[in-house]
């Protein structure tokens, strides 16, 4: 969802192709944004408008009220089945589209999130179903639901007056049954037997179960970075541009740099309206869009939706209209298109909103002017100091000296600010002039439909300078020159996206690193995504080393008679002087190949409940292992892993925790005792001790699991919260308890 839909892609493609050769030669040689944009600005026509707008329609972002009754009826089926977080996820889409039942969708969605235990959220719904005019005849029923949530959270005065509301209405209601009557009063006296207990034994509310590793954690701000630990320095090289280089030793874990993104925009995801006739489906599968704020990008339990579109959600009214105000308001008509060019496009767009016309417009013509040579300089490979050098003669010394890194402050310093986002390397050279057209469609796509929206947004103009631009929108069916400022500008950013941009995403334990990927191939997909050759230490050893073929050291066979390391090709020889076996190679694979398929049938034995007989076949499996494989092969490291399983199913917790530990030492020496890997078995473990009441290992073992866990997965990870409850539960214990095992 980075780059545009896969049908203007396609489309793009095509348009290229249909170019006169020589326009695509002389697009192919232009470097800077501003030439590729001026030269793609003529060659965007009104079929190119049309195509995107058919295809824009795929991805529906209005409201519908047919949608509405649709996404609450869907929530109604999972709320009957229980399925108490799928229907409030439904219920948050109903309440996205305008509905004369929008009161209702409220109302359900705070059952939901009662049986979800959203206390608080709950509350905040039934008062928004309220103030949409629930209906009078359903009052009791959802202050019935109020004052629990209130006697659940201790809030005990308040639940008393909701009671005394509730009473009062069911008094006044003559239309009521006597059996629906009786039924709330019975509810009502319910509830007074509950409040009357918490009046009786109030409880207090529970400390936090521990403290994470960032409140431990020692914090000294660079005195040139802002946002950055001392422990880095900022550099720049036409090659890298500006980027971080370590001053001292740094520590798995440590905190490098604490900023606020610039701007940030919520990868939609898949699963968005489908409008392609007369006839509309709507889809019910959860989305990024569902599960997190459009500004903020925090979870999202009871949304706060847009006023003008379905797409957009909030986590409050606060952020909504934070969002509106800086840039949502221009965006929200744009939705769909937003959407079929995909989050580069986007976030290229909600830059220019967030800097302002007067920033953007001051960054440019300052880049037209001497910068612009410093960018020819940077695309030949020529260093800043040589360009500056060169320049100097010919223009003379400005009253003002630039600043030695691009993006800094006169003084040197570091700020965050538009400008150093603006003064990002594009790599404009790097990108085929296939992508570089795609690119400037996408951006001119953008201006043509801003030429049709009020530009108030940009907020820190002038009266005057926001008059005259949008005098030019509005009087002119071609770009104004603001407008062309915007899009070189948007452009720039979309180039830059790639190899700039950070994405918040699930843990993928498959990236380029040493210890799960050969340095050819992992250099190949940075050179790819980064254009850079990666020169790092671990890069360089393996490409100089003889061996080839080999992920990592550890995956190496052993002698059978003295357990040194075999060495070899075709034929392997023991490593060791005192010994002289000899084995070939293909005989080794052969043995390690049968011994997968005798762990893989383990497995599948455990797998049907069969722990008996896996535990038996695993040690027969480790045996075998120690005859030809090195102690820190991986396929070991599984065996002791599974025979921790079998054993664990068994009850035999000491058993279990003996063989984890020893699958650890191996995830250890293969990824680090930091890894998210080591991470994931120090959890088993900590689970595996505190079964067995091995109090003082288990939280031994719990501290260094969150340690790394956090590190990696972040403070609310579902295991680092299981963790913090462990502990909690440990040392709750009875002392008779303490050094229980098994």
């Amino acid at each position: 969802m980075d780059l545009p839909a896969e049908k203007w892609k396609a489309y793009a493609r095509r348009r290229w192709a249909s170019l006169e050769p020589g326009l695509r030669e002389q697009l192919s040689l232009a470097v800077p944004p501003r030439d590729t944009f001026l030269l793609c600005l003529p060659l965007f026509q009104a079929a190119d408008e049309e195509f995107l707008r058919r295809l824009a329609l795929r991805n529906g972002v209005g409201k519908d009220p047919r949608a509405a009754l649709f996404y609450k009826q869907e929530g109604n089926k999972r709320f009957q089945e229980r399925e108490y977080a799928a229907a409030r996820v439904l219920y948050s889409k109903a309440v996205s589209h305008n509905s004369p039942e929008m009161s209702l969708c409220y109302a359900n969605r705070s059952a939901a999130l009662f049986h979800l235990g959203q206390f608080e959220d709950c509350l905040e719904d039934i008062d928004r179903a309220q103030a949409q005019g629930y209906p009078d005849r359903l009052q009791p029923k959802i202050l019935l639901r109020k004052t629990e949530c209130l006697l659940l959270l201790g809030r005990l005065q308040e639940a008393a007056g909701v009671i005394s509301k509730v009473e009062s209405k069911i008094a006044m209601d003559q239309s009521l049954t006597s059996t629906t009557r009786q039924i709330l009063l019975r509810k009502i006296s319910q509830l007074k037997v509950k409040a009357h207990e918490k009046e009786s034994s109030p409880l207090s509310v529970p400390e936090a179960l521990s403290k994470t590793q960032k409140d431990l954690e020692f914090w000294e701000e660079n005195g040139k970075i802002s946002s950055a630990s001392s422990s880095v320095s900022l550099n720049f090289n036409s090659c890298k541009g500006r980027h971080l280089v370590a001053t001292k030793d740094i520590l798995p874990g440590e905190n490098l740099v604490k900023e606020e993104a610039f701007v940030s925009v919520l990868s939609p995801g898949k699963g968005l309206l489908l409008q392609d006739s007369a006839e509309t489906t709507w889809d019910t599968r959860v989305t990024n869009g569902d599960l997190h704020c459009h500004r903020c990008l925090k979870q999202l339990l009871a949304s706060v939706p847009c006023g003008g579109c379905s797409y957009a959600k909030y986590c409050s009214k606060k952020c909504a209209q934070l969002a509106w105000e800086h840039y949502h308001s221009t965006e929200c008509p744009l939705g769909a298109l937003l959407l079929t060019l995909g989050v580069f496009s986007h976030v290229a767009l909600r830059t220019v909103l967030v800097a302002g016309f007067a920033e953007v417009s001051s960054l440019v013509k300052q880049f037209h002017g001497d910068d612009k040579e410093l960018y020819k300089a940077e695309a030949r490979g020529k260093s800043l100091d040589e360009t500056r050098d060169s320049t100097a003669g010919m223009e003379g010394l400005s009253e003002k000296p630039k600043p030695l890194i691009p993006g800094c402050e006169d003084d040197g310093q570091y700020q965050g600010s538009y400008q150093a986002v603006f003064n990002l390397l594009t790599h404009a050279e790097k990108h085929s002039p296939e992508h570089k057209f795609l690119c400037s469609l996408s951006i001119i796509a953008i201006c043509k439909k801003l030429l049709n929206t009020d530009l108030t947004i940009f907020s820190q103009e002038s009266c005057e300078s926001q008059s005259k631009l949008k005098a030019h929108v509005k009087l002119s069916a071609e770009l104004s020159p603001e407008l062309k400022i915007l899009g070189e500008a948007m452009l720039r950013h979309m180039l830059q996206l790639q190899c700039n941009a950070q994405a918040v995403t699930a843990i993928r334990e498959s990236g380029p690193h040493r210890c799960r990927m050969r340095a050819a191939e992992r250099r190949q997909r940075l050179l790819c995504q980064y254009f850079f050759e990666c020169q790092c230490q671990a890069c360089l050893d393996e490409l100089g080393s003889d061996v080839t073929g080999i992920v990592a050291t550890t995956d190496i066979f052993c002698c059978s008679s003295c357990h040194a390391s075999m060495q070899g090709e075709a034929v392997l020889r023991c490593s060791s002087g005192a010994c002289t076996l000899l084995v070939g190679r293909d005989y080794l694979l052969h043995q390690l190949w049968d011994l997968q398929l005798q762990v893989k049938t383990a497995l599948g034995l455990l797998q049907d409940n069969q722990p008996n007989q896996a535990v038996e076949l695993l040690m027969r499996c480790r045996m075998d292992a120690e005859n030809f494989l090195s102690a820190e092969h991986m396929l070991v490291g599984e065996i002791e892993d599974h025979l921790a399983q079998g054993y664990a199913t068994l009850g035999k917790w000491q058993e279990a925790a003996k063989h984890l530990q020893r699958s650890i030492q191996i995830v250890e020496t293969r990824h680090g005792p930091s890894s998210v890997e080591t991470g994931h078995e120090l959890f088993k473990l900590a689970q595996v001790l505190f079964n067995g009441f091995a109090v003082s290992e288990a939280l031994c073992t719990i501290q260094r699991a969150e340690t790394v866990l956090s590190v990696h997965c972040g403070p609310q990870n579902a295991q680092v919260q299981e963790l913090q409850e462990m502990r909690a539960c440990l040392l709750e214990l009875p002392r008779n308890l303490l050094h229980r095992v098994e």
